[in-house]
């Protein structure tokens, strides 16, 4: 900069390409200081007035200066051109003044294709659509022929498939160049983005100038709409036509296998991106991290992650993700701790995967302390952190906080709303979830099928047989959602605790899925309160069959058997099931107090302070009897 500052200081000169190299110079710079340094030197001989210099200086204003700045020197301006006008009200877009880009727009003596452009542009940029929208209509009715930028740029917000359709269609009826590399990779993007993964192929297969952001997109297209087997088949494609992938093309494919669970050819990607240096860019060690993660090779995904020195937010969301994907929540703590010192910021997704990882082996004060920083980085109201906390709280029991919350929450999508059902479920407030479904239906998005699974599961837990039936019959019909097998499971599982063994077993014999070992369990359980031997033995063969380490078909036959005095089968049942190495689940129950967790199994005789425990045991059985609730339960 020295130099430039030297000549810059010596006597005026009255040459324009000198003064044009000086702001050419500032935009190299960056420096405002220097630019205005620039500026007053034009105004001392005059040149600020004139055209080409003043349009310079008005670029590099709207680029590194102010909006003051900027209308000082288009003011100055004597004889404006349509670039003067253009840049100037660019640089009102820029600085977010779009009433005044609007008025200046008005004030244009003659607007082309790039005024146009850039007042769509500045809405979009801005979120309102709808007024990008109207200005594309006004664009056309003034007779301007909107350029491959202004295509590109609705094709960016569209709503929907059919009007990224109907703009297509006007591309097609103004003659634009389809053929343009730019405006084809747009469309494909937009079609991909709706799962119109046929409409991407067409637009791909007309291209005459293909590069890799048009491969790219189109393997996005076709991982992001399921058909994760065709983007692979397309990344091969792409290698043997002799484009070279980038970084944002492994980083697809490794997601692509990824969903797939496919860890051989994930492993051929990422000895490619090691082969090539990709594994620098942390969107690819983060794609890395979760392909092994979902493919159960955890120390792998810990692997990677040491290999990065640098970390960043998501680098660090992808390993505390797959540390809690796999029920590390502990590591997954720690590794965000050591985020904070590092001072990175956590975004949403770190917060939401931490408070995930919260587990109710752990102190609720950790939860309460994550949701601190949830208010000291202001996401409060970002709505899958706001969900998360719901979750968690409800996970702890403490459901009156989950309720605050979700009602805190402005705009709720339906992951809150079904996060507070299935919450207040859990925790046995029956009634209130069904006026939190009541709720939803008169005021929320319609619902799906995790909403009436919810829904359902507060039936069964409440012991609600006719709300449950009426609920489930009415989904395909009320809600346009066919029951699943988890719809299935839950209303078999409500008829067994009705008593109505029959009618659940007519159910499964006309659902249209394969009984899963969740409703043979749920029919073995109902059957030990049967006089049906036949049928408890039946049920307990598909159960073996399903689930040959479970230890409840064993353990209701010998049951049954012992009920009914056939000893040689009580042996029988006690010799497979020990020649098979079926064991019974102990069951355990835990308490999380300050920073230690107590574990109570029921095999154990003595626990941790047993003598006081079980002193407290006794005092509130005398509590019970006094309260006559023991004396109920032996008159029933």
């Amino acid at each position: 900069m020295q130099p430039v500052l030297k000549k810059a200081h010596r006597p005026l000169t009255t040459s324009f390409s000198y003064y044009s190299n000086l702001i050419e110079h500032c935009f190299t710079l960056k420096s405002l200081d220097f630019a205005k340094f620039v500026h007053a030197q034009l105004i001392k001989i005059g040149f600020n007035t004139h055209t080409f210099l003043g349009n310079r200086c008005l670029d590099l204003y709207s680029r590194i200066g102010t909006v003051n700045d900027s209308l000082r020197v288009f003011d100055d301006i004597i004889e404006k051109n349509s670039i003067s006008w253009n840049i100037f009200l660019k640089a009102d877009v820029g600085f977010g003044e779009l009433k005044r880009a609007r008025d200046v727009f008005g004030e244009m003596p003659k607007r082309d294709v790039v005024s146009w452009n850039t007042m769509i542009s500045g809405y979009v940029s801005f979120g309102l659509f709808d007024d990008a929208i109207r200005f594309f209509s006004e664009m056309q009715k003034a007779g301007i022929r909107p350029s491959g930028f202004t295509y590109s740029t609705l094709l960016s917000f569209v709503s929907s498939a059919c009007r990224g359709k109907e703009i297509h269609a006007s591309m097609i009826r103004n003659g634009a160049d389809l053929s343009n590399v730019v405006v084809g990779n747009s469309l494909i993007g937009m079609y991909g983005k709706f799962g119109a993964v046929d409409y991407a192929f067409g637009v791909f297969m007309t291209m005459e100038e293909l590069d890799t952001i048009s491969w790219n997109s189109l393997i996005c297209s076709c991982g992001k709409s399921g058909y994760q087997n065709l983007a692979l088949h397309q990344f091969c494609l792409m290698r043997s036509t002799g484009y070279s992938p980038d970084q944002f093309t492994v980083s697809t494919v490794i997601t692509v296998c990824s969903n797939l669970q496919d860890l051989e050819k994930g492993e051929q990607v990422f000895a490619l991106c090691i082969r090539v240096g990709f594994l620098s860019n942390t969107i690819v060690s983060s794609a890395s991290i979760d392909l092994f993660s979902k493919c159960n090779r955890l120390e792998d995904s810990v692997r990677v992650f040491e290999e990065i020195y640098q970390w960043d937010s998501v680098l660090c969301n992808a390993m505390i993700s797959s540390y809690t994907w796999h029920g590390f929540g502990e590591n997954a703590l720690q590794l965000f701790v050591l985020t904070l010192r590092e001072n990175i910021r956590p975004t949403e997704f770190t917060l939401s995967s931490v408070l995930s990882a919260v587990s109710i082996l752990l102190p609720v004060d950790q939860g309460s302390q994550i949701h601190s920083l949830v208010v000291k980085f202001g996401l409060e109201l970002d709505m899958i952190v706001a969900s998360s906390l719901v979750e968690m709280y409800a996970k702890f029991g403490l459901i009156d906080s989950a309720m605050k919350t979700f009602a805190e929450i402005g705009a709720r999508d339906l992951i809150s709303w079904n996060t507070m059902i299935v919450g207040l479920a859990h925790n046995g407030r029956v009634t209130e979830a069904l006026n939190i479904f009541k709720e939803l239906l008169i005021g929320g998005p319609p619902p799906d099928q995790i909403t009436l699974g919810g829904v359902l599961l507060a039936c069964n837990i409440g012991g609600l047989l006719d709300e449950g039936l009426i609920i489930f019959s009415s989904m395909e019909k009320e809600y346009g959602i066919i029951p699943a097998i988890e719809h299935y499971a839950c209303i078999v599982d409500m008829m067994n605790q009705g008593g109505k063994l029959k009618e659940a077993m007519h159910i499964v014999e006309l659902m249209p899925y394969e009984p899963s070992g969740l409703i043979w369990g749920s029919l073995l359980r109902a059957c030990e309160f049967s006089r049906d031997l036949r049928l408890t033995e039946r049920v307990a063969e598909k159960v073996m069959e399903l689930e040959p380490r479970s230890p409840l078909p064993y353990l209701v036959l010998a049951q049954a058997y012992k009920m009914r005095g056939r000893w040689e089968n009580l042996v029988r049942v006690r010799k497979a099931m020990k020649e098979k190495g079926v064991r019974t689940v102990i069951g355990c129950s835990w308490i999380g107090i300050k920073n230690h967790v107590f574990v109570f199994k029921e095999d154990q005789l003595l626990h941790t302070g047993g003598k006081d425990i079980y002193l407290i045991l006794r005092l509130l059985m005398q509590e019970m009897e006094d309260e006559g609730y023991a004396s109920q339960q032996n008159e029933e």
